[in-house]
């Protein structure tokens, strides 16, 4: 099979990039390995957690806000299993939404699992090559999980694993205080878990901006949120009703089920990406440019894969150039501007350097303002 431009990866930035591609006339093949298109974003992160995320709002205003505003209902409780089929609905409905715009704008789904075989031709798992004359790498990331005995356990789940669960867990202890750790600890403590969450690090969602760290940390405290920071789990045990939990300074918390979410890799592993001679950055990602080139010219990768941001919206922006720039044009990847949603209760953003990242840069020549949203007419 030839054509003009081939996308290894059916997730946020390789579907972008094939219709892009598409659009601007190019043979446009995409191959993907998964049933359905979307990747890790559309299929099992980021649509499904936000309708939970809904979920938990629509919890949230039962308790909370509707009484005020005059709305007289009983005390919420919450269908799990009417939550998860909504969830399935969506999720449906968005990946079916990527195969209708692949069909409208000529490009073609190979489904399998793709390998480069030399510098134009990608081979395909039970399928037949693809020659091309420009790639486009989009492979996304996959969790990472910290080498701590016991992790091997089944209650011990990654964030994929944790969308699959059909019953809401008594107990959740969250390994990592990040953004994706976060996201589930707000969520699962509005549908009733115990929840504790355990960083290594003396701040939660330690990359975003101090004073919106500590706000958060405070909200879950008045939410009940147990949290154990600069704390190392150091040993997981499995007994019959659960695990227990182990720190370095030998205290211990028991769950019954165990969110791994320290953080997620590059998947670039047996791509055959070295051996044309791609090349990777510090991260162990794919290192490319502005324009998303790699280090072989003709070949670009896009997304969780390769850079920093391990953002749908990034990934959307690169897909586009680099199927831009695969189709002659010239176009870049600004990314000094990235806003950064973070799903909590209390909901957090950011958009470009954190105040700490500007006085870094800038040292004193910068600054800064606050408003409380209590002043907010809005807001309130």
């Amino acid at each position: 099979m030839e054509c003009d431009v081939a996308v290894l990866g059916g997730g946020p930035g390789g579907y972008t990039a094939a219709i892009r591609a598409g659009q601007l006339g190019a043979r446009t093949v995409c191959i993907e390995k998964e049933p359905e298109l979307g990747g890790t974003c559309l299929r099992i992160g980021c649509i499904p957690t936000k309708a939970w995320v809904q979920t938990a709002f629509a919890i949230k205003e039962a308790e909370h806000t509707f009484a005020k505003l005059g709305v007289q209902v009983g005390a919420p409780s919450l269908d799990f299993a009417t939550a998860n089929e909504w969830k399935s609905q969506v999720v449906h409905q968005m990946t079916q939404g990527v195969a209708s715009l692949f069909k409208a704008n000529g490009v073609e789904w190979v489904k399998g699992t793709g390998r480069f075989k030399d510098a134009h031709t990608i081979a395909v798992e039970d399928a037949e090559d693809v020659s091309f004359k420009s790639a486009i790498v989009a492979t996304g990331s996959f969790p990472l999980w910290p080498p701590i005995d016991g992790l091997d356990s089944p209650r011990c789940v990654d964030s994929e694993a944790l969308l699959a669960q059909t019953e809401v867990p008594k107990r959740l202890v969250i390994l990592g205080g990040g953004i994706i750790g976060c996201e589930f600890a707000s969520i699962f403590r509005r549908f009733g878990s115990e929840v504790t969450i355990i960083e290594m690090l003396p701040r939660l969602i330690p990359a975003e901006d101090e004073d919106a760290s500590k706000e958060l940390a405070k909200q879950f405290g008045k939410r009940g949120i147990d949290l154990h920071l600069e704390k190392q789990c150091t040993k997981v045990e499995e007994f019959a009703g659960g695990l227990t939990v182990y720190f370095g300074d030998g205290e211990t918390v028991e769950c019954d089920l165990m969110l791994v979410a320290v953080g997620r890799g590059p998947t670039v592993e047996n791509l055959g990406l070295e051996q044309i001679g791609v090349e990777f950055d510090k991260r162990k990602g794919i290192a490319a440019d502005e324009h998303r080139r790699t280090t072989v010219g003709h070949i670009y990768a896009v997304g969780d894969c390769a850079g920093y941001w391990q953002l749908a919206h990034t990934a959307f922006r690169e897909g586009e150039v680099a199927a831009e720039n695969a189709a002659g044009h010239d176009a870049i990847v600004d990314n000094r501007a990235v806003p950064r949603p973070i799903y909590t209760d209390p909901e957090i953003a950011g958009v470009g350097l954190t105040e700490a990242e500007a006085r870094e840069q800038y040292g004193d020549d910068v600054a800064t303002g606050m408003f409380p949203w209590v002043a907010n007419a809005r807001a309130v």
